[in-house]
Protein backbone atom coordinates (compact mmCIF):
# COMPACT_ATOMS: atom_id res chain seq x y z
CA UNK A 1 0.00 0.00 0.00
CA UNK A 2 1.07 3.67 -1.24
CA UNK A 3 0.96 5.71 1.85
CA UNK A 4 2.28 8.71 0.78
CA UNK A 5 -1.17 10.31 0.17
CA UNK A 6 -2.41 9.22 3.49
CA UNK A 7 0.57 10.79 4.98
CA UNK A 8 -0.59 14.26 3.38
CA UNK A 9 -3.69 13.78 4.52
CA UNK A 10 -2.63 13.06 8.19
CA UNK A 11 -0.56 16.54 8.59
CA UNK A 12 -3.02 18.25 7.19
CA UNK A 13 -5.23 17.02 9.62
CA UNK A 14 -3.14 17.40 12.20
CA UNK A 15 -3.18 21.42 11.18
CA UNK A 16 -6.18 21.63 11.77
CA UNK A 17 -6.54 23.14 15.89
CA UNK A 18 -8.64 19.66 17.05
CA UNK A 19 -5.38 17.76 16.32
CA UNK A 20 -4.60 14.48 14.35
CA UNK A 21 -0.50 13.51 15.54
CA UNK A 22 1.04 10.71 14.30
CA UNK A 23 2.26 7.35 16.07
CA UNK A 24 5.67 6.09 15.46
CA UNK A 25 4.66 3.04 13.89
CA UNK A 26 2.39 5.22 11.14
CA UNK A 27 -0.69 3.08 12.86
CA UNK A 28 -2.94 6.58 11.39
CA UNK A 29 -2.37 5.97 8.19
CA UNK A 30 -3.85 2.40 8.24
CA UNK A 31 -6.87 4.16 9.99
CA UNK A 32 -7.26 6.48 7.34
CA UNK A 33 -6.50 4.06 4.87
CA UNK A 34 -9.32 1.82 5.83
CA UNK A 35 -11.70 5.02 5.96
CA UNK A 36 -10.43 6.70 3.02
CA UNK A 37 -9.95 5.91 -0.62
CA UNK A 38 -6.44 6.50 -2.20
CA UNK A 39 -8.61 8.56 -4.63
CA UNK A 40 -10.34 10.33 -1.98
CA UNK A 41 -7.69 11.04 0.65
CA UNK A 42 -5.77 12.92 -2.68
CA UNK A 43 -8.84 15.52 -2.59
CA UNK A 44 -9.47 15.71 0.40
CA UNK A 45 -5.73 16.83 1.29
CA UNK A 46 -5.94 19.31 -0.69
CA UNK A 47 -9.37 21.29 0.50
CA UNK A 48 -8.67 24.09 3.25
CA UNK A 49 -10.37 24.33 6.69
CA UNK A 50 -13.19 26.83 5.07
CA UNK A 51 -15.56 26.82 2.66
CA UNK A 52 -14.59 26.75 -0.95
CA UNK A 53 -16.95 26.79 -3.79
CA UNK A 54 -16.39 23.96 -6.78
CA UNK A 55 -14.97 26.43 -9.14
CA UNK A 56 -12.70 27.91 -6.39
CA UNK A 57 -11.26 24.90 -5.82
CA UNK A 58 -10.71 23.61 -9.74
CA UNK A 59 -9.08 26.96 -9.91
CA UNK A 60 -7.09 26.98 -6.97
CA UNK A 61 -5.88 23.37 -7.39
CA UNK A 62 -5.43 23.05 -11.09
CA UNK A 63 -8.33 20.63 -11.27
CA UNK A 64 -10.73 19.89 -14.01
CA UNK A 65 -13.92 21.25 -13.22
CA UNK A 66 -15.98 18.55 -15.04
CA UNK A 67 -17.27 15.73 -12.48
CA UNK A 68 -15.06 17.37 -9.46
CA UNK A 69 -18.93 18.69 -8.07
CA UNK A 70 -20.18 15.00 -7.95
CA UNK A 71 -17.20 13.60 -6.80
CA UNK A 72 -16.89 16.14 -3.68
CA UNK A 73 -20.59 15.78 -3.25
CA UNK A 74 -19.74 11.75 -2.98
CA UNK A 75 -17.28 12.02 -0.80
CA UNK A 76 -19.00 14.48 1.92
CA UNK A 77 -21.45 12.09 2.06
CA UNK A 78 -19.68 9.52 3.52
CA UNK A 79 -18.55 12.13 6.27
CA UNK A 80 -15.62 12.53 4.88
CA UNK A 81 -15.54 16.28 4.23
CA UNK A 82 -18.22 18.78 4.89
CA UNK A 83 -20.43 20.48 2.18
CA UNK A 84 -22.15 23.98 2.98
CA UNK A 85 -23.41 26.91 1.81
CA UNK A 86 -21.13 30.02 0.47
CA UNK A 87 -22.76 32.76 -0.81
CA UNK A 88 -25.60 31.02 -2.18
CA UNK A 89 -23.41 28.32 -3.52
CA UNK A 90 -22.29 24.76 -2.60
CA UNK A 91 -19.21 24.84 -0.85
CA UNK A 92 -16.84 22.13 0.27
CA UNK A 93 -13.97 22.19 3.38
CA UNK A 94 -11.74 20.02 5.17
CA UNK A 95 -13.23 18.52 7.87
CA UNK A 96 -11.33 17.65 11.41
CA UNK A 97 -10.69 13.69 12.25
CA UNK A 98 -12.34 13.92 15.91
CA UNK A 99 -15.06 15.60 16.54
CA UNK A 100 -15.70 14.89 12.42
CA UNK A 101 -15.08 12.19 10.35
CA UNK A 102 -14.62 9.58 12.85
CA UNK A 103 -18.15 9.94 14.56
CA UNK A 104 -19.78 10.07 10.82
CA UNK A 105 -18.37 6.55 10.33
CA UNK A 106 -20.88 5.27 12.91
CA UNK A 107 -22.82 3.43 9.88
CA UNK A 108 -19.39 1.65 8.38
CA UNK A 109 -18.24 0.62 11.98
CA UNK A 110 -16.87 -3.04 11.69
CA UNK A 111 -14.43 -4.75 14.01
CA UNK A 112 -11.52 -3.73 11.94
CA UNK A 113 -11.91 -0.14 12.30
CA UNK A 114 -12.65 -0.58 15.65
CA UNK A 115 -9.74 -1.76 16.33
CA UNK A 116 -7.77 0.27 14.55
CA UNK A 117 -9.47 2.98 16.12
CA UNK A 118 -8.64 1.25 19.42
CA UNK A 119 -4.47 1.53 18.59
CA UNK A 120 -4.47 4.82 17.31
CA UNK A 121 -5.89 6.12 20.60
CA UNK A 122 -3.81 4.51 22.69
CA UNK A 123 -0.94 5.62 21.11
CA UNK A 124 -1.39 8.25 19.72
CA UNK A 125 -4.51 10.22 20.00
CA UNK A 126 -4.91 10.23 23.42
CA UNK A 127 -2.54 13.07 23.89
CA UNK A 128 -5.10 15.73 22.22
CA UNK A 129 -7.39 15.00 25.11
CA UNK A 130 -4.75 17.42 27.09
CA UNK A 131 -5.18 20.55 24.98
CA UNK A 132 -7.27 23.59 25.67
CA UNK A 133 -9.74 24.77 25.22
CA UNK A 134 -10.89 20.95 25.83
CA UNK A 135 -13.34 19.30 23.01
CA UNK A 136 -16.17 19.03 24.98
CA UNK A 137 -18.47 21.09 27.78
CA UNK A 138 -20.47 19.10 30.22
CA UNK A 139 -24.14 21.04 30.41
CA UNK A 140 -26.82 19.63 32.77
CA UNK A 141 -30.82 19.52 31.97
CA UNK A 142 -32.41 22.37 33.42
CA UNK A 143 -34.91 20.64 35.84
CA UNK A 144 -31.71 19.60 37.90
CA UNK A 145 -30.65 23.20 38.87
CA UNK A 146 -32.22 24.57 41.35
CA UNK A 147 -35.19 27.25 41.08
CA UNK A 148 -33.11 30.10 42.22
CA UNK A 149 -30.47 29.70 39.87
CA UNK A 150 -29.78 31.52 36.87
CA UNK A 151 -29.21 29.46 33.83
CA UNK A 152 -27.91 30.45 30.47
CA UNK A 153 -29.42 29.32 26.89
CA UNK A 154 -26.15 27.80 26.43
CA UNK A 155 -25.67 25.87 29.49
CA UNK A 156 -28.86 23.87 29.35
CA UNK A 157 -29.57 21.03 27.50
CA UNK A 158 -32.85 21.34 26.96
CA UNK A 159 -32.26 25.24 26.43
CA UNK A 160 -30.56 23.64 23.34
CA UNK A 161 -32.82 21.52 22.13
CA UNK A 162 -35.65 24.27 22.29
CA UNK A 163 -33.66 26.58 20.08
CA UNK A 164 -33.46 24.29 17.22
CA UNK A 165 -35.74 23.34 13.86
CA UNK A 166 -34.66 19.48 13.67
CA UNK A 167 -33.29 16.58 16.38
CA UNK A 168 -32.16 13.75 15.33
CA UNK A 169 -30.61 10.29 16.93
CA UNK A 170 -27.99 8.41 15.66
CA UNK A 171 -25.94 5.72 17.24
CA UNK A 172 -23.04 6.09 19.44
CA UNK A 173 -20.17 5.07 17.67
CA UNK A 174 -17.77 5.02 20.63
CA UNK A 175 -20.18 2.62 22.55
CA UNK A 176 -20.33 0.82 19.22
CA UNK A 177 -16.50 0.30 18.79
CA UNK A 178 -15.70 -0.61 22.51
CA UNK A 179 -18.41 -3.63 21.77
CA UNK A 180 -16.75 -4.98 18.71
CA UNK A 181 -13.28 -4.92 20.50
CA UNK A 182 -14.96 -7.13 23.33
CA UNK A 183 -15.30 -4.21 26.02
CA UNK A 184 -19.12 -2.73 25.40
CA UNK A 185 -20.85 -1.48 28.06
CA UNK A 186 -24.66 -1.55 29.25
CA UNK A 187 -25.47 1.76 28.42
CA UNK A 188 -27.89 2.48 25.69
CA UNK A 189 -26.63 2.79 22.07
CA UNK A 190 -29.05 5.20 20.53
CA UNK A 191 -28.56 8.52 21.97
CA UNK A 192 -26.46 10.40 20.10
CA UNK A 193 -27.84 13.46 19.16
CA UNK A 194 -27.99 15.74 16.59
CA UNK A 195 -29.60 19.31 15.90
CA UNK A 196 -29.85 21.67 13.17
CA UNK A 197 -31.86 25.61 12.85
CA UNK A 198 -33.37 24.34 9.90
CA UNK A 199 -36.68 22.45 9.29
CA UNK A 200 -36.64 18.79 8.11
CA UNK A 201 -32.80 18.76 8.03
CA UNK A 202 -32.47 15.02 8.34
CA UNK A 203 -35.79 13.62 6.89
CA UNK A 204 -33.31 11.90 4.26
CA UNK A 205 -30.35 11.29 6.11
CA UNK A 206 -28.86 7.20 6.04
CA UNK A 207 -27.26 7.55 9.07
CA UNK A 208 -29.30 10.02 11.47
CA UNK A 209 -32.88 8.84 12.67
CA UNK A 210 -35.35 12.36 12.55
CA UNK A 211 -37.06 12.91 15.66
CA UNK A 212 -39.82 15.65 16.68
CA UNK A 213 -39.27 18.18 19.54
CA UNK A 214 -40.51 16.28 22.45
CA UNK A 215 -38.64 12.95 21.12
CA UNK A 216 -35.50 14.55 21.82
CA UNK A 217 -36.32 15.78 25.08
CA UNK A 218 -37.46 12.46 26.00
CA UNK A 219 -33.80 10.77 24.69
CA UNK A 220 -32.35 13.67 26.75
CA UNK A 221 -34.18 12.32 29.94
CA UNK A 222 -33.46 8.75 28.59
CA UNK A 223 -30.01 8.65 28.51
CA UNK A 224 -29.71 10.84 31.68
CA UNK A 225 -31.71 8.15 33.86
CA UNK A 226 -28.75 5.66 32.31
CA UNK A 227 -26.31 7.76 34.12
CA UNK A 228 -25.21 9.29 30.87
CA UNK A 229 -23.43 12.67 30.51
CA UNK A 230 -24.57 15.54 28.48
CA UNK A 231 -22.10 17.00 26.60
CA UNK A 232 -21.42 19.50 23.71
CA UNK A 233 -18.84 21.43 21.69
CA UNK A 234 -17.31 23.86 23.42
CA UNK A 235 -18.68 27.07 22.51
CA UNK A 236 -21.66 29.62 23.47
CA UNK A 237 -22.96 29.67 19.73
CA UNK A 238 -23.60 26.90 17.09
CA UNK A 239 -23.95 23.68 19.30
CA UNK A 240 -25.30 21.21 16.66
CA UNK A 241 -24.90 17.93 18.66
CA UNK A 242 -24.98 16.07 21.97
CA UNK A 243 -22.91 13.74 23.23
CA UNK A 244 -24.93 11.34 26.02
CA UNK A 245 -21.00 10.36 27.20
CA UNK A 246 -20.08 7.45 29.52
CA UNK A 247 -16.37 6.89 31.09
CA UNK A 248 -16.16 3.44 29.91
CA UNK A 249 -16.94 4.22 26.39
CA UNK A 250 -16.73 7.77 25.41
CA UNK A 251 -13.42 8.43 23.32
CA UNK A 252 -12.72 11.85 25.27
CA UNK A 253 -14.52 10.72 28.96
CA UNK A 254 -11.88 7.55 28.77
CA UNK A 255 -9.21 9.91 28.83
CA UNK A 256 -10.23 10.58 32.99
CA UNK A 257 -11.42 6.72 33.69
CA UNK A 258 -8.30 5.33 31.38
CA UNK A 259 -5.61 7.72 31.56
CA UNK A 260 -5.96 9.87 34.64
CA UNK A 261 -6.10 13.24 32.86
CA UNK A 262 -8.97 15.25 35.14
CA UNK A 263 -10.18 17.75 33.35
CA UNK A 264 -10.77 16.20 29.50
CA UNK A 265 -13.87 18.30 29.20
CA UNK A 266 -15.15 21.59 30.17
CA UNK A 267 -16.94 21.28 33.97
CA UNK A 268 -20.42 23.15 33.14
CA UNK A 269 -21.56 26.25 35.71
CA UNK A 270 -22.67 24.35 37.90
CA UNK A 271 -22.00 22.60 40.95
CA UNK A 272 -24.02 19.28 42.73
CA UNK A 273 -25.42 20.63 46.49
CA UNK A 274 -26.81 18.27 49.31
CA UNK A 275 -29.67 19.04 51.40
CA UNK A 276 -28.52 17.36 54.47
CA UNK A 277 -32.70 17.20 55.48
CA UNK A 278 -33.47 15.01 52.62
CA UNK A 279 -30.70 12.54 51.86
CA UNK A 280 -31.51 9.39 53.24
CA UNK A 281 -27.75 7.45 52.84
CA UNK A 282 -29.07 5.21 49.88
CA UNK A 283 -25.92 6.13 47.82
CA UNK A 284 -27.93 5.88 44.53
CA UNK A 285 -25.81 8.90 43.34
CA UNK A 286 -22.65 7.35 44.06
CA UNK A 287 -23.34 4.25 42.08
CA UNK A 288 -24.51 6.88 38.74
CA UNK A 289 -21.97 9.25 39.18
CA UNK A 290 -19.57 9.05 36.01
CA UNK A 291 -16.75 11.07 37.90
CA UNK A 292 -16.35 9.79 41.29
CA UNK A 293 -17.24 13.22 42.65
CA UNK A 294 -20.13 12.02 45.43
CA UNK A 295 -19.02 9.78 48.49
CA UNK A 296 -20.49 8.78 52.06
CA UNK A 297 -19.86 10.83 55.66
CA UNK A 298 -21.80 7.94 57.74
CA UNK A 299 -25.03 8.24 56.45
CA UNK A 300 -24.78 11.62 54.33
CA UNK A 301 -23.77 12.38 51.08
CA UNK A 302 -20.84 14.65 50.33
CA UNK A 303 -19.84 16.44 47.13
CA UNK A 304 -16.11 16.88 46.15
CA UNK A 305 -16.51 19.99 44.38
CA UNK A 306 -12.93 19.85 42.39
CA UNK A 307 -13.83 16.23 40.96
CA UNK A 308 -18.25 17.58 40.11
CA UNK A 309 -18.60 18.80 36.57
CA UNK A 310 -22.32 19.67 36.89
CA UNK A 311 -23.89 17.41 34.50
CA UNK A 312 -26.76 16.97 37.05
CA UNK A 313 -26.84 12.85 36.15
CA UNK A 314 -27.07 12.25 39.94
CA UNK A 315 -30.12 15.04 40.72
CA UNK A 316 -32.60 12.52 38.07
CA UNK A 317 -31.58 9.90 39.67
CA UNK A 318 -32.16 10.87 43.46
CA UNK A 319 -35.13 9.43 44.70
CA UNK A 320 -35.77 12.04 47.89
CA UNK A 321 -34.80 14.91 46.18
CA UNK A 322 -31.96 15.81 48.20
CA UNK A 323 -29.50 16.75 45.36
CA UNK A 324 -29.75 19.78 43.15
CA UNK A 325 -26.88 21.86 40.99
CA UNK A 326 -26.46 25.60 41.95
CA UNK A 327 -24.30 27.85 40.36
CA UNK A 328 -20.70 28.21 40.63
CA UNK A 329 -18.87 31.36 41.52
CA UNK A 330 -18.02 32.86 38.39
CA UNK A 331 -14.26 32.93 39.70
CA UNK A 332 -14.35 29.26 39.41
CA UNK A 333 -16.51 29.27 35.81
CA UNK A 334 -13.96 28.84 32.51
CA UNK A 335 -15.39 31.14 30.23
CA UNK A 336 -17.03 29.50 27.12
CA UNK A 337 -15.13 30.29 23.47
CA UNK A 338 -18.32 32.18 21.99
CA UNK A 339 -17.69 30.60 18.48
CA UNK A 340 -16.45 27.58 17.46
CA UNK A 341 -14.08 29.56 15.26
CA UNK A 342 -12.75 31.38 18.72
CA UNK A 343 -12.39 27.92 19.88
CA UNK A 344 -10.01 26.69 17.11
CA UNK A 345 -8.32 30.13 17.58
CA UNK A 346 -7.67 29.48 21.18
CA UNK A 347 -7.03 25.84 20.26
CA UNK A 348 -4.37 26.83 17.82
CA UNK A 349 -2.71 29.32 19.83
CA UNK A 350 -2.18 27.04 22.23
CA UNK A 351 -0.91 23.93 20.19
CA UNK A 352 1.68 26.15 18.52
CA UNK A 353 0.34 26.71 15.33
Amino acid sequence: MNLDTYKQLAQRLDALPNGFPSAEDGRELKLLAKIFTPEEAELAAHLLPSLETVEEIAARTGRDIAGLRDQLKAISRRGLIEAGRKNGALGFKLMPFVVGIYELQVGRMDAELAHLFEDYFQVAFREMLTVKPQFHRVIPVNETVRNSMEVRPFESAAEIVNAMGSWGVLDCICRKQKALIGEGCGHPLDVCMAMNPKPNAFDKNSVIRALTHDEALRTLRRAAEAGLVHSVSNSAEGMYYICNCCTCSCGILRGMAELGIANVVASSAFVNQVDEMLCNGCEDCIKCCQFEALSMDGLLAMVNSVRCTGCGVCVINCSTGALGLIRRPEEEVMKVPMTHADWGAQRAKERGL
